[in-house]
């Protein structure tokens, strides 16, 4: 390849932006959907099945979408991921029952998890595989960036406009996604001959060690994202605890513009040693954290260590798998994130029940032993994805 790559075509920017789009549908309804539903009259229980059930759904959809992303065209499946999203918040304003808002839910999990496993396997359709790493950082600055602001914005624009408001700007934002998808020149159709003998399958093989890692890796961060409100709280610590992700995101943000131009030559054991040696650090300062400094550190390490690994997974993932499944690959990585999500809230739910607070996070280190074990039966493999460019 003589010429120079560009990640500024009009194609890739146009991805970035769906992504950055679809992602702030999603982000800037899931802190609000409990309240609303509370504020519909929803019982505490069935409101919490409700805020559940879109990972459930994704969870279980995932081997399905990462199978007819490699089977057709990314356009199409992300006009209907993006065109469900927005149908679903719309619906959102018109369920005035507990069986209508789950409905509408569902619809919105459906939506999330086409958008997701298609629009990162677009992405890695429009580059070389050379640029892959670089690739899925740019892709996930994006992911990051809305997930830095669409929750602040939505949680504080909600107490002066209101849940509705704020349920017609996510959907308006789902709207974007499917009008800058038509931009896009190249709709990624796959190939007649990478659709020969192709069968169904639950997972890519070849991406499920990183998936599982991912997995391991993503559960304090999931407990966190979920319990840190409360855990600060009961144990009475003098913290403006929501600056934890915001702190995150910003670090994460940073992280990844410096370290773009790495992720395609630097082999999968040296990040995941970083990792490792920052999830350790933060795990350790949130279990004994005093002061705001303190928990500031321990975002910034959360970022080195959750935020990159978010990355590094899903470029490991692509280049493991042959080309004809980048689609599944996707889905297995996410299908890890989704484990992770769903373990992390029960986990922090159950420990304090059988554990006295203090050892809330010191026993998460518990899962340090295990990814590292689950690493070294496969580093050979891990370390030789740089190696397909």
């Amino acid at each position: 390849m003589t010429k120079k790559f560009s990640f500024f075509s009009k194609d890739i920017i146009c991805v970035m932006l769906a992504t950055f789009f679809y992602q702030f549908s999603i982000q800037s309804v899931n802190p609000l959907i409990n309240g609303y539903a509370r504020n519909l009259g929803i019982s505490s229980a069935f409101a919490g099945i409700i805020v559940g059930i879109m990972s459930i759904t994704s969870m279980f959809l995932r081997p399905f979408a990462g199978n007819l992303t490699d089977r057709v065209s990314k356009y199409h499946l992300a006009l209907i991921g993006g065109s469900l999203c927005a149908i679903s918040d719309f619906g959102y304003l018109f369920a005035f029952n507990a069986t209508w808002l789950l409905t509408f839910r569902i619809i919105n999990g459906l939506g999330f998890v086409l958008c997701t496993v298609c629009l990162a396997t677009w992405m890695a359709f429009l580059v070389p595989r050379q640029h892959l790493g670089a690739a899925m950082g740019y892709y996930g600055l994006l992911n990051a960036l809305a997930m830095a602001i669409a929750p602040a914005l939505a949680i504080s624009i909600y107490k002066l406009m209101g849940y509705k408001f704020i349920i017609v700007l996510a959907a308006l934002s789902a709207i974007a996604m499917v009008v800058v998808i038509q931009f896009i020149h190249n709709r990624a159709k796959p190939s007649v001959e990478s659709m020969k003998d192709q069968h169904f399958k639950i997972i890519q093989r070849d991406a499920l060690p990183v998936a599982i890692i991912f997995s391991l890796l993503s559960i304090p961060y999931f407990v966190t994202q979920a319990d840190i409100v409360i855990y600060v709280q009961e144990r009475h610590l003098n913290i403006n605890v929501s600056l934890f992700f915001l702190c995150y995101s910003l670090v994460l943000i940073v992280i990844r513009i410096i370290l773009k131009n790495y992720f395609d030559t630097i082999p999968f054991g040296i990040w995941f040693s970083i990792c490792i040696t920052a999830t350790i650090g933060y795990i350790l300062l949130l279990s004994i954290m005093r002061n705001n400094f303190e928990m500031i550190l321990a975002a910034g390490l959360m970022a080195l260590g959750f935020g990159v690994m978010v990355s590094v997974s899903q470029s490991t993932s692509l280049l493991l798998a042959p080309l004809e499944e980048q689609g599944l690959a996707n889905a297995t990585y996410y299908l890890g994130s989704d484990i992770g999500m769903s373990l992390g809230p029960i986990i922090g739910g159950i420990l304090p029940t059988i554990f006295p607070l203090r050892f809330f996070y010191p026993l998460m280190l518990i899962i340090i032993p295990l990814t590292v074990i689950l690493y070294l039966c496969n580093r050979h493999k891990l370390n030789s994805a740089v190696q397909y460019n």
